[in-house]
C-alpha cells in the first residue's frame, strides 16, 4: 500500500523564488463528486478522491485517502497526456491550475504551488516526508500549517475557489 506523508504551509513574501530549480505548470481535476468535500466532518461516504493531472508533458490518474491529516493513502498511475486530456473534460467542479516550483532546503524538496485562475492570490508549500516524526527545517518563507484545514486541498479548492473565501477564511486559525 502506497502511503503519503505531507505537511503544507502558507507561503509568506518571495524569499523561496531564487532558490527554485524547476518550474512545472499543472492543470488538475477531479472525477469524483467533490461536492461530497463538504460532508467530511458529518461521515461522507466519499472515501477517497480521483484526480486527474497533467504536469509538463506528462499526465496521472491518482487516487487518495480523504482522512485528515499528514498520512494518507494515495496510488498513482502514469496515461498517456491525450488521455489526461480527455479525462479532463470529465472531471466534475473546477479545474484548478497552478505552477509548482521546486525548491530543495536542507537535502527536502519542498513543492510550492502557485495558484493561479480561481484561486490567484493562493501560494502553498508541501513537504513530503518519509516517516511522520522526520524532522526538517521550516525555511522563513513558511508561515501557518495547514495540513488539517480541508479548504485547502486541491479537492477543495477544485469546488470552491480561493476568490470566493471570505477575508476571515484566508487566515488558517478560522
Amino acid at each position: 500500500m502506497a502511503i503519503e506523508i505531507e505537511r503544507k504551509f502558507l507561503v509568506t513574501g518571495d524569499g523561496w523564488r531564487a532558490a527554485a530549480h524547476e518550474v512545472v505548470p499543472m492543470t488538475q481535476g477531479y472525477l469524483n463528486d467533490i461536492a461530497a468535500m463538504d460532508e467530511a466532518a458529518a461521515g461522507s461516504r466519499m472515501k477517497a478522491s480521483v484526480r486527474v493531472r497533467i504536469a509538463g508533458e506528462r499526465a496521472w490518474l491518482n487516487l487518495k485517502s480523504r482522512e485528515l491529516g499528514h498520512t494518507r493513502q494515495e496510488f498513482e498511475y502514469p496515461i498517456p497526456v491525450k488521455d489526461g486530456r480527455a479525462l479532463l473534460a470529465l472531471c466534475v467542479g473546477g479545474l484548478v491550475d497552478k505552477r509548482r516550483h521546486l525548491v530543495r532546503v536542507d537535502g527536502h524538496l519542498w513543492e510550492v504551488d502557485e495558484f493561479l485562475g480561481d484561486n490567484t492570490g493562493l501560494v502553498v508549500a508541501e513537504i513530503e516526508l518519509s516517516s511522520a516524526d522526520e524532522a526538517f527545517e521550516l525555511p522563513g518563507w513558511a508561515g501557518a500549517e495547514v495540513t488539517d484545514q480541508p479548504r485547502y486541498y486541491n479537492l477543495a479548492l477544485a469546488s470552491r475557489p480561493y476568490s470566493g473565501w471570505s477575508a476571515a477564511e484566508r487566515h488558517p486559525g478560522s
